[in-house]
């Protein structure tokens, strides 16, 4: 009889045993799936990640006449943003120049998760509507977006849409620079995300 219940405890505990790390994996799946879920990403259709940006997003004041260049922002889009953001910004900027700043975009309606391709340029374009683009001073003079401009090099552009905790980036207008806007940016954000491509 003693050597019935020792064969059964023994047998007990190994099963229960067994079940521990099960169950535990269990839970930490079952704690990791959400956040899985609501991880902050951006993406193009574009470009892949780390991929070749097309030539319709490079610059036209490159001194070529390619006519595939025709300076269109790519479409980007993004999900998962942190429950807290109450609008967007997108900052893209030549990691190998500098980090020159070749686009800026602000106060872009929360309930707005994409960008469609060739944002107009203007500093308050059309689509998305509220939102507002910076004045870009270098190799051309616009507002909004300045495709790749390397035709000597192959650089790497990225793209960071930022989840602000802000409605309006209030103290920025039509004359503030690139600069200024990504450190306003920087200072509102609640998390980011970003790609990169290359050109």
């Amino acid at each position: 009889m003693r050597s019935t219940r020792t064969v059964l405890c023994a047998l007990l505990v190994t099963c229960t045993a067994g079940l521990a790390p099960v169950a535990a994996s269990s839970a930490a799946a079952a704690s990791a799936s959400p956040a899985g879920r609501s991880a902050f990403a951006l993406s193009s259709t574009a470009f892949v990640d780390g991929g070749l940006i097309p030539k319709i997003h490079e610059c036209t004041s490159g001194g070529g006449n390619d006519p595939a260049k025709k300076n269109e922002s790519p479409p980007l889009a993004w999900s998962g943003a942190p429950a807290g953001a109450k609008s967007y910004a997108v900052v893209m900027r030549d990691l190998d120049n500098a980090d020159l700043i070749h686009w800026v975009a602000y106060d872009i309606p929360v309930n707005t998760t994409s960008l469609p391709q060739n944002v107009e340029h203007a500093y308050r374009p059309s689509v998305p509507a509220g939102a507002r683009q910076v004045y870009y001073r270098g190799s051309a003079s616009l507002f909004g977006y300045q495709g790749p401009c390397s035709p000597s090099t192959i650089n790497t552009y990225e793209f960071v849409v930022y989840a602000l905790d802000r409605t309006s980036l209030t103290e920025l207008n039509s004359a503030s620079s690139t600069r200024t806007a990504a450190r306003t940016i920087t200072a509102a954000s609640i998390g980011s995300a970003g790609i990169s491509g290359e050109s």
